[in-house]
């Protein structure tokens, strides 16, 4: 393999293939990315055997050929040379070495064959529907920090995908939840995906599919069966098997009788909530909103620092009430309103919230109450 690359191209590549391969691997060849001259094209692709990335890229060819090297030193190689430097791949000859070249540095990494390279067959996949960049990314962005990260409740480690309704009507939905807040988003389904299966898109994939976004402007093309999905971006395909489990009846847990409506401005609320809880302890972060009248007041009392409370300005109708959050979701959700007001339906201290956002539809949010 004989091959001239500009540096940026080469850069950019490795920066979105070398994240999926872990740090520490038991089987060696899964810290290596697999790296393909043909044609005039540069190939490149990186697995953790769940996850799966390839990304093509234009390159200057004088010898075809295939290898593997370790993925996260050649991408440090690559990222300290300096810019604009063209750089020189060669993998000829009877030694098991790929050597770097830009202008005075020169760089030799062994390599491990080909052959030992696990390929993370797709098999058919049933289902295929394209998505603008910038509709992805909010599904994704609005709904990824409810995902749980507790292993042993492994089903729900990633955001639930699915279509809900026919016809026009129709729509496609993202749920995530850790058992103590809910997101859940959605937008008219787009063509394509009539019938196809729910899936849970595992946490570390939609992670990824998010740092893949570059163009809000582009198109995404997704295909699914019932237990693969593969994202097209650009010149990057992912493909990445799903996680196989049965996402819990999500439905019984969004309010729908909570009658105590207040409103109030994110801003606000968001730096008000952020202030007290500087007190809470890092266990608890317990934050108690009571409310009377047009008046909310914001308090965390801490045993072993302190106290603190702020008052700030609503609209609310109902009789008053002391409910408690955990003042971490309550920021985790207050930062995904777009507009100016936040809608909060509350029922009693111990209901889940139901948590809107005023200007923007589509979108809501469940918050379970703590004692205070």
């Amino acid at each position: 393999m004989k091959v001239t690359v500009e540096r940026s191209e080469l850069l950019r590549s490795l920066s979105h293939v070398h994240r999926v391969v872990e740090r520490r691997n038991t089987i060696p060849i899964l810290a290596n990315v697999l790296v393909r001259a043909d044609g005039a094209e540069l190939s490149f692709k990186a697995t953790d055997l769940d996850l799966e990335v390839v990304e093509t890229i234009a390159a200057e060819v004088a010898g075809a050929g295939v290898t593997t090297v370790p993925a996260h030193m050649f991408y440090e190689i690559v990222r300290k040379l300096p810019e604009g430097a063209q750089i020189g791949l060669d993998a000829t000859g009877e030694r098991a070495v790929m050597t770097i070249r830009a202008g005075r540095s020169k760089f030799t990494l062994q390599t491990l064959p080909e052959s030992d390279f696990p390929d993370l067959a797709a098999g058919e996949m049933t289902h295929a529907f394209s998505l603008s960049a910038a509709d992805l990314k909010r599904l994704i962005d609005k709904a990824q920090f409810a995902i749980s990260t507790e292993e042993t409740r492994y089903y729900l480690n990633g955001i639930f995908l699915h279509r809900v309704g026919e016809g026009p009507d129709a729509v496609l939905r993202a749920v995530a939840t850790d058992g103590h807040r809910l997101a859940q988003v959605q937008f008219p389904a787009p063509a394509g995906t009539e019938g196809m299966p729910g899936v849970i898109v595992p946490r570390k994939t939609v992670g990824e599919v998010l740092r893949l976004i570059e163009d809000p402007a582009g198109e995404v093309k997704i295909e699914l069966s019932a237990t693969k999905i593969r994202f097209g971006i650009g010149a990057v395909v992912l493909t990445s098997k799903l996680i196989d489990g049965t996402f819990p009846d999500y439905g019984r847990v969004i309010p729908t009788g909570n009658d105590k409506l207040l409103e109030v401005e994110k801003h606000d609320f968001e730096q008000a909530v952020d202030r007290v809880s500087t007190v809470a302890s890092e266990r608890g972060r317990a934050v108690k909103l009571s409310l009377s009248g047009s008046k909310l007041t914001l308090s965390v009392t801490n045993p072993d620092s302190g106290s603190a409370t702020e008052e700030i300005e609503v609209a609310y109708d109902a009789e008053p009430i002391d409910i408690g959050f955990n003042s971490r979701y309550l920021l985790d959700i207050a930062a995904q309103i777009e507009g100016d007001t936040a809608i909060l339906r509350l029922a009693d201290p111990g209901s889940p919230t139901l948590i809107e956002d005023k200007d923007a539809k589509g979108a809501l949010y469940v918050l379970m109450p703590m004692r205070v």
